[in-house]
């Protein structure tokens, strides 16, 4: 794994739990159109009445989805501070922090550190030279 692929861990996770938040929302809408049909007319018993069910049950599965993939988060962003924090310069402590903790663009933090893009272009090929990646411990996977 490369030093680059570590670090951009936590932007893929951020994205895939805002994907899903999404999709909570379009559940949560549609249980919401589900229930606005609902009359006291009589209906077929062929007829599904397990539809608000069955996406209510959606929901809080994708909720404690989500909940397992914020925890994964945290624990993977206090194991990437702690990887930037053993970069011996501050400089480049900084630069990957805005990067790959607050997810800002180059533009940014060139603009933040008042820098030309071409320099933070350099200064982070050398942070990521100095970035050691901790190793797993395969007994723990699956």
């Amino acid at each position: 794994m490369t030093p680059k692929y570590y670090l951009s861990q936590a932007l893929y996770l951020d994205q895939r739990i805002d994907s899903k938040l999404e999709q909570v929302d379009a559940l949560n809408a549609l249980a919401t159109k589900a229930t606005s049909t609902l009359t006291d007319m009589p209906k077929h018993k062929s007829v599904s009445t397990s539809s608000l069910e069955d996406i209510v049950v959606k929901i809080i599965d994708l909720q404690q989805s989500i909940n397992q993939d914020i925890d994964t988060l945290v624990d993977l962003k206090r194991e990437i501070i702690q990887v930037i924090q053993a970069v011996d310069d501050k400089e480049l402590q900084t630069l990957l922090e805005k990067r790959y903790l607050n997810y800002c663009s180059w533009e940014q933090i060139a603009v933040e550190m008042k820098y030309s893009i071409q320099h933070i272009y350099r200064l982070h090929s050398r942070a990521l030279s100095k970035i050691s990646i901790p190793q797993k411990d395969e007994s723990k996977c699956c």
